[in-house]
């Protein structure tokens, strides 16, 4: 039952972050290859970066080109289906979100089962949820979303967390699967809806080099 939930989550975490990927080549009006490829980078992205770094061999997709298949058809289908929505950019940001809550738990789920400590779960729910995105954005020629003034990285973080808690506190998976990828989805939400944000550093005016030069001569 555990591994049918994970396979599901994955597999549908899969295709909403390919989506995405595809609505930004829709944004930029390139033709279906470019669908095709931003779709699958925006898709298997994340988890190449989690594999690779856990030391799984051989990764992912290398290992069931299936994830590459359909990834490669959704982008596909959404060269055909992108001029649907009124606000593709709104459908970008929601189907983000979804993906983010989805990946941040799964990946890290799967650090959990090659054996990895919860602190390093956490980073690789992070990682698996936001590198996606981030070369996405960079191939798009998008500003990257962890860049803007929203709340991204934190709910990956808080949704991963989640569930690296829970299954230490040993709450059954699957309940700490979902628990994990609501708490992730309502802080993304959050930040979409009420254009939430954490404080951003505010740099303070430097002192002039006259008033440096005067401590250092009372000093003297």
């Amino acid at each position: 039952m555990f591994e049918t939930v994970t396979a599901v989550l994955d597999w549908f975490g899969l295709c909403v972050f390919a989506v995405t990927g595809a609505l930004v080549a829709s944004r930029k009006e390139m033709d279906v290859v470019g669908f095709v490829l931003l779709a699958v980078v925006t898709g298997v992205g994340g988890g190449t970066v989690r594999d690779l770094v856990l030391g799984l061999a051989p990764v992912f997709w290398v290992e069931t080109p299936a994830y590459l298949l359909v990834c490669a058809g959704v982008g596909a289908a959404v060269f055909f289906l992108a001029h649907i929505p009124n606000s593709r950019y709104r459908v970008l940001l929601w189907f983000d979100a979804v993906g983010l809550a989805l990946f941040a738990v799964t990946g890290a789920e799967r650090a959990l089962d090659a054996g990895a400590p919860g602190s390093v779960a956490v980073a690789m729910g992070v990682a698996t949820a936001s590198f996606g995105g981030i070369l996405r954005d960079l191939l798009g020629g998008e500003e990257p979303v962890i860049l803007r003034r929203e709340i991204y990285v934190t709910a990956a973080l808080a949704g991963a967390l989640t569930l690296a808690l829970a299954d230490s506190a040993g709450v059954v998976r699957e309940v700490a699967l979902m628990a994990g990828f609501a708490v992730a989805l309502a802080l993304r939400a959050a930040g979409i809806w009420w254009g939430l944000s954490l404080p951003r550093y505010r740099a303070r005016p430097g002192r002039e080099v006259s008033e440096i030069e005067g401590e250092s001569g009372e000093e003297g």
